[in-house]
């Protein structure tokens, strides 16, 4: 489980970094007032990708932490530190840090706190905004295209 985490881990970091390069060198080089509305809205799109990457990354380091805990098998780890009962899962999306209980025939689950709260919606806010933008971006495109082949076609 811990190298699944680091693994994701290093491919969220890269792609924070790459679309962090990618929309920085659109808007540096075509400018944000001098560029046009689809151009723009793309490097948006790759500025927000990147953040909820590196908030992802964030999130999955923290969860590595818990893990790292729960599996230290020192003095006072049996049950994991995180959770205090015999049984823990990590969950991705959201990320959190299960644990899980057993009481004879029943079986519940908590999520032990391990994730700050703010971090699964910030993921999802700049996700969702980073989709927007690429949306946007390919509506104004498509606008631009269409009213050059009007003004073409009727002239």
């Amino acid at each position: 489980m811990l190298l699944v985490l680091l693994l994701l881990v290093v491919i969220a970091s890269a792609a924070a970094v790459a679309l962090c390069g990618h929309g920085a060198g659109t808007l540096s080089d075509r400018g944000v007032w001098r560029g046009s509305a689809p151009v723009v809205l793309r490097s948006l799109a790759a500025l927000a990708g990147a953040g909820a990457c590196a908030l992802y990354a964030w999130g999955l380091l923290i969860l590595c932490g818990a893990v790292m805990t729960a599996q230290d098998g020192g003095a006072d780890s049996s049950p994991p530190r995180p959770c205090r009962t015999p049984g823990y899962s990590v969950t991705f999306v959201p990320l959190g840090f299960v644990c899980e209980t057993t009481d004879g025939d029943s079986h519940d689950s908590y999520d032990s706190g391990y994730v700050p709260g703010y971090l699964n919606p910030a993921v999802l806010a700049l996700a969702l905004t980073g989709a927007g933008c690429a949306i946007g971006s390919g509506y104004a495109s498509e606008l631009r295209t269409r009213a050059g082949l009007r003004k073409g076609g009727a002239g």
